[in-house]
């Protein structure tokens, strides 16, 4: 036992035997693995005053002591005032870097590494290459890689897992593929690489050919594929391989919860997400930003707003998408004035509103018809640093449109900063539907035939809107037009739960 061994070290000092260089390694390892930084910095004491920390066993092993209970300033010490050092004092002070996150350190000591002409191997390059991988460093990464094919250096188990997490991040799907051929020992930890890099790509028959290869599926195995398919908008499979996980007694993570929510919300499924949040709570499933603003989305676009608030009460930690999820949660089911009070909260607060935040707020204006309140927030997005975007100015007509303004819905438009789009130009045409104002209806339907020719509804509109004004032959004979360019108005449809209702919607306080 590593314990046994310090005082069995402490034992023989107090006794006055000698320590040689053999002994020092030893005890200085069983510190590192505990780990026990006060009894390593005596040994460590004690080695310098009988001379014997010039020995490279030992400064190496002082390194890994070091490096382990995180203390890498005495780290880098030992091996700075190293008179000689060899690759495994390299590997050392590169490890304990790349474990305490810090990469940016990992690549300068790889640099100087190389300037020094100490050839790697693969130790070194799986630190280096996963370092490169958290910064981004994309362009040194397949620097690296070149290092590794002109310098032989073997690719182990642990080298090509990092090359093909690498290849799968980048989507390089052939190149993982290469690796793994070409690996003589693979593991979970391979097979799983795979399955990410594949789904990376969409190639999820591929994927799920590998996820079935692997006899003893672990959590990541499923996270991999579940993920994978919610992604690819695969709703459906990723539930049905979530029942299957249980069936298999795998706990969940946050990760695979994320994804899940992610598959309910796109199927309008309120029951199964229901059981989902259950199933969080059941297992004690850290409620992190990701699962909680998830959750919030789900429950939102579900029409289950009052869930979605007490899921925001709820969370500890909020970001900027917490706040924008309710917020818009809260406009698109109609409580206009919790989401502007939200609003005003997040405004006091240490997040800070950004070009989401005011589309909420602009859209529960609209479905409240407060027209002068959502000027103002309108014209308040540049004096906190917001610039409008095409979906506020769309917004802000579909606002003054729908209140009848409509001279000021087309002063909007010609002031635009940009090119007004065919959601703009279709909001202004729905407003002259209902208001019956043909000629500005005739000519915003001019500006979307060039926009967005094949769209039948914008024809619908026209049609209505001379019915609105009860010019019936005009009417007609944009029916007519519809039926003679061959264009068809697709059917509206929703997507609800036909057994039972989940949602209780009596408003959010």
């Amino acid at each position: 036992m590593p314990a046994d061994a310090i005082i069995f070290y402490g034992r023989t000092k107090a006794q006055g035997l000698k320590q040689d260089h053999m002994t020092f390694p030893f005890v200085l390892k069983a510190c590192s693995s505990i780990p026990a930084i006060r009894e390593g910095q005596w040994i460590h004491a004690h080695a310098l005053k009988l001379g014997c920390v010039s020995d490279l066993f030992i400064s190496n092993t002082l390194i890994h002591l070091y490096s382990s209970c995180k203390d890498l300033e005495s780290a880098w010490q030992v091996f700075d005032e190293m008179m000689v050092r060899d690759l495994v004092s390299w590997n050392s002070i590169i490890c304990g870097f790349r474990k305490d996150h810090r990469f940016r350190e990992v690549l300068d000591i790889f640099e100087a590494m190389c300037a020094e002409q100490v050839k790697a191997d693969e130790v070194t390059m799986v630190n280096v290459i996963s370092s490169c991988t958290h910064l981004g460093e994309w362009e040194m990464v397949e620097t690296i890689i070149k290092y590794v094919e002109e310098n032989c250096v073997e690719i182990d188990l642990y080298l090509g897992n990092t090359l093909i997490g690498y290849y799968g991040r980048r989507g390089f799907v052939g190149s993982a593929q290469k690796v793994f051929d070409e690996m003589k020992d693979k593991n979970i930890m391979t097979m799983n690489a795979m399955i990410a890099a594949f789904a990376k790509v969409g190639n999820l028959v591929a994927a799920k050919i590998m996820f079935d290869r692997i006899p003893r599926k672990d959590l990541v195995s499923w996270s991999s594929m579940i993920t994978g398919y919610s992604q690819a908008n695969h709703f459906s499979e990723a539930l049905a391989l979530f029942r299957q996980m249980q069936k298999d007694e795998v706990k969940a993570d946050e990760i695979v919860m994320v994804s899940l929510l992610s598959a309910c919300t796109h199927l309008a499924s309120i029951d199964i997400g229901k059981s989902i949040h259950g199933y969080i709570r059941k297992n004690g499933i850290e409620m992190d930003v990701f699962l909680g603003n998830s959750l919030i989305d789900m429950y939102s676009k579900c029409g289950c707003i009052n869930e979605a608030y007490a899921v925001f009460g709820q969370m500890v930690e909020k970001d900027a998408m917490t706040w924008n999820s309710i917020i818009l949660g809260l406009a698109t089911n109609g409580y206009a004035d919790a989401a502007l009070q939200l609003f005003s909260d997040m405004s006091r607060g240490e997040q800070r509103p950004d070009d989401t935040t005011y589309l909420g707020v602009l859209i529960a204006c609209v479905h409240s018809g407060l027209v002068d309140e959502g000027l103002g927030y309108f014209d308040s997005m540049r004096i906190h640093g917001v610039e409008p975007q095409m979906k506020h100015y769309g917004c802000v007509v579909d606002l003054l449109g729908r209140a009848g303004e409509l001279g000021k819905a087309f002063e909007l438009i010609e002031k635009m900063p940009m090119k007004p789009d065919s959601v703009v130009w279709r909001a202004l045409l729905g407003a002259c539907k209902v208001h019956g104002n043909v000629n500005l209806a005739e000519y915003a339907n001019k500006m979307l035939s060039g926009l967005d020719p094949c769209n039948a509804g914008n024809y619908v509109l026209l049609s209505n809107a001379y019915a609105t004004a009860g010019r019936w032959n005009d009417a007609m004979m944009m029916r007519d037009m519809m039926v003679m360019v061959d264009l068809q108005k697709n059917p509206g449809c929703s997507l609800i739960e036909t057994s039972r209702s989940r949602c209780s919607n009596s408003g959010a306080s």
